[in-house]
This record gives C-alpha cells, structure tokens and sequence, in this order.
C-alpha cells in the first residue's frame, strides 16, 4: 500500500489485542531507550548518518515486532483527533499547510539545513506566557493518533541551543509511522506507554532555540515520518489529515 493511498484509508487499533501481543514491558523498555539513545547521539554529532540509519531501522524493526499490524481495521475519519484542544485546523495550522517543506530531510544528519517536514500549529498567547489568551489556561496536547510512546525530552533549559525543546516521539503500529511533537511546556507521557488517539499527552510550551525566540509565536510543531520497507523513515505531508481530524473541546466547554 502506497503512502498516498493510506491518506484515503483510516485505521483503528484493538487495544486489548495490542497487549496480549505485545513484548515483555522489560523489552519495550530497552527499545525505547535505544531509540532516544539514537536521537541524542544524531543531536550530539557522535554517530555518523549511515550508523544512526543502520541503528534506527534496527530499532524499529522490534517495535514493529513488539506492536503487529494485523489488529488494524478500517474505520471513520475519527481515527484521527487535531492535536490542539480546542482549535479548529483552518484557525491554527500555519500558512494554511504552506510551511511544509521536506526537501532535504535527513533526520540522521544535523548539517542538513533548510528543510521543515512538520507543521506549525498556533495558538492564541500574545503575552507569549504559555497560556491562552481565551481560557487563561494552558493549551493541552492531544495524541493526534494512537500508538506507543518511544521517547521523550524533558530537560530542555531556556539557555540551551537545542532545536526541539521538550519532545515527544509517538509510533503508530497501523500507519507504521513516527509523530514528532516538539516545543511542549510539560510532558505527561512515559516512554512505553500506549496513548489513544485524543488523550492528552503534554501543555503546549515554548521550549527549543528558536520557539523560545521572542519572534516564534507560541506552536506545537507535527513532523509524521512514514517508515519504508527496510524500516528508515520518510516525511510525509500530514495537512490532509489535520483538516479532517476531529475537534476535541470547544470553548463553550471548557
């Protein structure tokens, strides 16, 4: 199945079947400490793009292992739930999906520069105080879809030249694919852990280089990368989904 055709196509996971099939928790685990060893390692410039790709691939092949396919089934557009509580796609995603820009991605390579495979999606904080302008209160974060947490970043300082701030890695057994939400205030989710699609998993922040900047207007940045056969990943345009996704929360209801 073609990446373009899974756009059309909407997947719902059993979670009962998930864990009786899974791996020992001890194994999961060890996977995702891999995996964030992985990130650090590319972060750091301590391990060259072909080794960070041959680690990489090792390591998703287990979680692929760990979570199989074969509990997906088709269903309705609610699989997937717009990640900003309480904002509508067409108010908060930026530049109407025209920030999307994957020429010359390579997650296993810190001097590729200039590309941005993610989308920006805003919130209203003039103060830039992380807190809404409408509720006065946090923006919580909502899994986009379901799947396993495989990393997280919690200790980003304010002084720190760190790009993606306080981050958090989600794969989706059914998609076979990696979300990448960067830039959270607070993280509320463990490595290992099973989230649903519309559980919240962190605050919106301002954390990382530039989103700290005085000139970054308070986002959540979405990066989805599309895993291939051999398990590398691949960026893939996730504006389709965002416009179709579900709204969790209304401000009459908060």
């Amino acid at each position: 199945m073609t990446v373009k055709r899974m756009a059309g196509i909407v997947l719902i996971i059993s979670i009962s079947a998930w864990t009786n099939k899974s791996e020992s928790s001890d194994k999961i685990a060890e996977y995702c400490a891999t995996f964030h060893q992985i990130q650090m390692d590319i972060r750091d410039c301590v391990i060259t793009p072909d080794s960070g790709r041959r680690a990489f691939a090792a390591v998703m092949k287990d979680f692929r292992v760990a979570f199989k396919q074969d509990t997906c089934h088709a269903i309705d557009s609610s699989y997937f739930v717009y990640p900003v509580k309480c904002y509508l796609p067409q108010e908060s995603i930026g530049g109407k999906g025209k920030g999307y820009r994957d020429e010359g991605f390579d997650l296993f390579d810190m001097n590729a520069k200039g590309s941005h495979p993610a989308h920006d999606l805003f919130v209203r904080d003039k103060d830039q105080d992380n807190i809404d302008d409408r509720t006065w209160k946090p923006v919580d974060i909502l899994a986009f879809t379901s799947g396993v947490v495989v990393a997280t970043e919690t200790s980003w300082k304010y002084d720190s030249d760190f790009r993606g701030g306080n981050w958090i890695w989600i794969y989706d057994p059914c998609l076979n694919g990696l979300f990448y939400y960067a830039h959270n205030n607070i993280v509320e989710v463990q490595p290992g852990q099973w989230v649903n699609a519309g559980d919240k998993i962190s605050e919106m922040g301002r954390s990382g280089y530039n989103a700290y900047q005085k000139r970054s207007p308070t986002h959540l940045h979405l990066m989805y990368l599309q895993l291939d056969a051999d398990g590398l990943p691949m960026p893939y345009n996730t504006y389709q989904w965002l416009k179709n996704a579900t709204v969790k929360g209304t401000l009459e209801t908060e």
